[in-house]
């Protein structure tokens, strides 16, 4: 079907009308976009959507997975390895910076984006960060539904790493995020140019966010949690 170039919520429908009686062949289009973008790999992921419809539509980010579709490990952060993420804007909202936040231990990366909010611009600077991840660290990215992810498909298709939408309007469901960017003003003003501060000092100021002690983690630090996970 999808070679038919039938999209995911098509197919889904399809079945439903083909197998009225047999549950066991239904799929939820969430199933499909976390099959292509996820589970399959290399070629043959590369093969099966290229026969995907463009990810882009006026007014609305197409084929989006909701958070309510998110694992329920990712819920309790008992689980390592799921991001929350967004964007802080300077004067103007003419430059940003990524911010990326790790739930269960609450570890910060900062992300250069150079000179604008384009979806291709975002997602390509918030990936070559993620993928610098071991792959047991990099599960999901949680992000609200700014225009800036429209291209999540192709960025799970690069990373392997499945993106779920908050619902419009609600920043406590990436809280560890929200709150850290209210952290991250001491360093960037608001209306400020943030595309004066390079990687470097990114780097720097994630450095200072993660060497603080969190009641949350037992007065442990972000990068001393971190730096356990990254030593299994």
């Amino acid at each position: 079907m999808l070679q038919d170039y039938l999209s995911p919520r098509q197919i889904s429908k399809a079945l439903e009308i083909k197998y009225p009686n047999d549950p066991e062949m239904r799929i939820s289009p969430e199933t499909i976009y976390q099959s292509l973008y996820v589970q399959t790999r290399g070629r043959f992921r590369k093969d099966l959507t290229a026969y995907l419809r463009s990810q882009r539509k006026r007014g609305k980010i197409k084929d989006m997975v909701m958070i309510s579709e998110r694992p329920a490990e990712v819920e309790d952060r008992a689980v390592p390895g799921h991001w929350e993420g967004d964007l802080i804007a300077g004067k103007g909202n003419r430059s940003f910076i990524g911010t990326l936040v790790e739930r269960h231990t609450r570890f910060v990366m900062l992300t250069h984006i150079e000179g604008s909010a384009k979806t291709e611009v975002v997602c390509a600077a918030i990936a070559e960060k993620i993928t610098e991840l071991p792959e047991h660290l990099k599960l999901s990215l949680t992000w609200d539904q700014g225009k800036e992810m429209t291209d999540h498909a192709s960025f799970s298709v690069k990373t392997g790493v499945p993106v779920f939408f908050c619902e419009p309007h609600s920043p406590w469901q990436r809280g560890s995020n929200e709150n850290t960017n209210g952290l991250l003003r001491q360093f960037f003003p608001k209306g400020t140019d943030l595309s004066v501060h390079g990687p470097a000092e990114l780097d720097r100021v994630a450095r200072l966010m993660n060497l603080r002690p969190r009641e949350t983690l037992n007065w442990k630090t972000p990068g001393e949690k971190m730096g356990e996970l990254l030593l299994r």
